[in-house]
């Protein structure tokens, strides 16, 4: 135990302990492998607790723990004990029934199917992230491009085997950063048992999945991104657990983590528990989870899972028990989720705080002192079921849906927002992207690039799914690797440079990411053309000098005269096109305007005092800059 466990336990019971992974656990007791270990969990209802593992032949009783008091703790040590031992927990319940608990705070367990904790010593890491740390809050406020990945299916060995955390860190680093992405987002990595959950039905909150290495290799991995300049976000899971017996479930052989109500307790359709928010000992427990990736593993930030499952009492439920007021919020979870962003903005300023929430609830990205939940960012859920239902409709009938496209402005500036193209969309029937999309090949892939250049220029962070930056075609399957091989097929290779080059336009042009959160950044230029499909628009950054013009063509047909109003006169030169040639396009308007420059005449549009007479190609996306200091991409393309 720390020696000053007794204060540690006190804040523990009280809820407030976000740092619990050094009272609770397992930790070598002296500087030498004979000196054993010592061993600490919360059981609170249990008769008896017991160590039982390599050490002792899985013997129960044999080495016992002592309760400490009233806290619910119980600890003690094992002489024998040595690193790289398995081990659980043998409790004896309330009801005299006895069974096996893996350690809740274990860091390391063993491999599925097998599922008893390891102990383990972090050996002595050198990090060299010290630079990336200071500058994060810095990099948070610029361009944020996440590319979100599993990584048990991103790339594989060629017998079918996953790459471990290491071969990961220099494969997918310098794939990352050869594309322009600034982060990475990780489906969970925290331990599960079952590969089909994704890693979101977590047994291990503070345990990297050993499917790919040891704890120490994946503070490798995060290490070695940070030394590319590439930020680390995590899926994190608080909302629920799974029911396998060896885990969190009716821990002491009560409802020790989860509600004891079933009403507040499960979420049937998953399948899975639900945390009791109202006890202290748990609020302490996730807090700390939170912590202790940020504190061991120097993560950048946690995406939250599932967030409106926490926040309403009938989520998924047709039963369900009424908050003290009567109403649908579950005011604990509220209330951990303000707490749990007050603790990190504290004790980590520059990490990400992003929400997985899917409805309306209110001031999400606010602060808590405002009444807000405090996150950083939540994802715009409704942009992309808009988005999405839009471009996979057929062209003759986009016309009618013109709303879809121009909706999310509406609420754009409600909160601080990451446009998601996340992996929930290429699942479960619902196709690839460009699997959505209407017509042939050809067009398919010019309508998935014009949908990109929509979405880079809306208002909003980026995330794009693994795949979706070279247009693979099938479904995401979570047990194989990608189809790296169609970048054989020009189709392919051409829609990964196309996203390669607006990743590198988006960093360099402050206007579409400086003024995200405001009018002041967004100007409507043609937004009523349902008849044709166009729309255009004004991004602005901070210098009012600083603009770009983002026009849409999402129909089949070219446009060869097309007005688009622009705020002052000179020449107006195209710094990205997704009809070029290299990405696979028409080339339409190389074609047509071999300079790709505009010059402006004084006549009005947009409600703009000068306009420009535009060529936009058929199902395009085009970015214009006035020419002074305007770049190319082919520039910066080498």
């Amino acid at each position: 135990m720390p020696d000053d466990w007794i204060t540690q336990a006190y804040l523990f019971n009280q809820g407030t302990d976000c740092m619990c992974y050094r009272l609770l656990g397992s930790r070598r007791t002296g500087a030498s492998e004979e000196d054993g270990y010592a061993f600490s969990v919360w059981a609170p209802r249990a008769r008896s607790v017991s160590v039982v593992g390599e050490f002792n032949g899985w013997t129960a009783g044999q080495d016992r723990l002592s309760a400490l008091g009233s806290t619910g703790i119980w600890t003690g040590t094992v002489a024998a004990a040595r690193s790289w031992n398995r081990y659980r927990y043998q409790l004896v319940g309330p009801d005299g029934s006895s069974f096996e608990k893996t350690d809740p705070m274990a860091v390391h367990c063993e491999t599925r199917p097998a599922n008893a904790s390891i102990l383990y010593d972090f050996p002595s890491y050198e990090w060299h992230d010290g630079v990336f740390l200071e500058d994060r809050a810095k990099k948070r406020a610029g361009p944020l491009l996440i590319y979100e990945v599993h990584l048990g299916s991103w790339r594989r060995n060629d017998d079918g085997t996953v790459l471990d955390y290491r071969t990961l860190a220099h494969r997918l680093g310098e794939y990352v950063s050869g594309m322009g992405f600034t982060h990475v987002e990780l489906m969970p990595v925290m331990e599960h048992p079952l590969d089909d959950s994704w890693g979101y039905q977590v047994t291990g909150f503070f345990s990297a999945t050993s499917r790919f290495g040891t704890p120490d290799d994946f503070r490798y991995f995060v290490d070695h991104l940070h030394s590319l300049g590439i930020g680390v976000i995590l899926d994190w899971v608080p909302g629920h657990f799974p029911r396998d017996a060896h885990g969190l479930a009716r821990f002491d052989g009560s409802c020790t983590y989860e509600y004891e109500d079933p009403r507040l307790g499960e979420h049937k359709e998953w399948g899975t528990l639900v945390f009791d928010f109202g006890r202290a000992e748990v609020r302490s427990f996730l807090l700390s989870s939170a912590v202790f990736w940020m504190d061991v593993f120097h993560a950048d930030g946690l995406r939250v899972d599932a967030v409106s499952s926490m926040l309403y009492r009938n989520y998924g439920r047709t039963e369900f028990s009424p908050n003290q007021y009567g109403g649908v919020e579950n005011l604990e979870a509220v209330s951990f989720l303000q707490e749990f962003n007050r603790v990190m903005a504290e004790r980590f300023p520059g990490v990400l705080r992003i929400a997985e929430e899917s409805t309306a609830w209110p001031k999400v990205t606010h602060p808590t002192e405002c009444g807000g939940l405090g996150f950083t960012h939540k994802w715009n859920m409704g942009w992309m079921h808009d988005s999405l239902d839009y471009h996979a409709r057929d062209y003759a009938h986009r016309r009618w849906h013109h709303d879809q496209l121009t909706f999310s402005m509406v609420y754009a500036f409600s909160e601080k927002f990451i446009l998601p193209l996340s992996h929930d969309e290429v699942v479960h029937g619902k196709h690839s992207l460009i699997g959505r999309m209407p017509g042939d090949n050809w067009q398919k892939a010019a309508a998935l690039r014009a949908m990109y250049v929509a979405m880079y220029a809306h208002p909003g962070a980026k995330l794009l799914f693994m795949g979706a930056e070279f247009g693979q075609f099938i479904e995401w399957r979570f047990y194989e690797s990608l189809e790296w091989f169609l970048l054989a097929y020009p189709i392919h290779s051409g829609i990964q440079r196309f996203v390669r080059d607006l990743n590198l336009v988006y960093r360099h042009e402050p206007s579409l990411h400086e003024v995200d959160d405001s009018w002041e950044g967004f100007s409507w230029l043609s937004v009523n053309d349902a008849e044709h499909s166009v729309v255009a628009f004004l991004r602005k950054g901070r210098d009012p000098s600083d603009v770009t013009v983002a026009a849409l063509n999402l129909l089949t047909g070219p446009f060869d005269s097309y007005r688009i109003g622009v705020p002052t006169g000179g020449t107006y030169r195209v710094v990205l096109d997704s009809d070029a040639s290299l990405y696979g396009g028409s080339d339409y308007l190389g074609n047509r305007r071999p300079s790709q420059s505009y010059e402006a005449e004084p006549v009005p549009a947009g409600g703009q005092p000068f306009s420009i007479d535009c060529t936009l190609p058929p199902l395009s996306g085009i970015l214009i800059r006035r020419a002074e200091g305007a770049p190319t991409v082919p520039d910066a393309r080498n």
